[in-house]
């Protein structure tokens, strides 16, 4: 019986290849210099760290701007609220990782009033979908791929 799952992952050497191109061109930019401006990758997610919240945006554009370069999808990253105190401004940027379970239940709803002859099942932070035709999966995929979500969607490991 064919198969597939929807994941929402982060290719995390991709993430360091994008920070690391970032964090190169902050400090090479001339409006930049001497700031200390920088990007900083930690468990918890993305901190940009400036002297200024215009610096604080520029910044994001550049982070921005490398990551769809290098293949990340723009809704994985949660920016917070730029908080400035003692001529440093911060913001912490989340990063999206898995389908929570609230999301994947909208996922299953949206599969099950389609109406296709699939099955769907949440395993964790993955929707496993199976059904007897490759074509009905081949629908919920060009289905998942125009809804509106909220979050990027991977589909891997497909099996005939």
């Amino acid at each position: 019986m064919p198969s597939f799952d929807a994941v929402s992952q982060i290719d995390d050497h991709e993430l360091t290849n994008a920070l690391d191109q970032a964090n190169r061109e902050i400090t090479n930019r001339y409006d930049f210099k001497g700031s200390g401006a920088r990007i900083e990758h930690s468990d918890a997610g993305l901190t940009l760290e400036a002297q200024n919240e215009f610096q604080i945006k520029q910044m994001q554009d550049i982070l921005f701007a490398r990551a769809v370069k290098r293949g990340i999808d723009l809704m994985v990253f949660d920016a917070g609220e730029i908080e400035e105190t003692n001529n440093r401004a911060r913001q912490a940027i989340q990063l999206r990782r898995g389908i929570n379970q609230e999301t994947a239940r909208k996922l299953v709803k949206l599969v099950k009033d389609a109406k296709l002859k699939v099955q769907t099942a949440i395993q964790g932070d993955v929707v496993r979908i199976s059904g007897k035709k490759r074509d009905d999966l081949q629908s919920v995929i060009a289905l998942l791929r125009d809804s509106e979500l909220g979050l990027p969607l991977q589909f891997i490991n497909y099996r005939d």
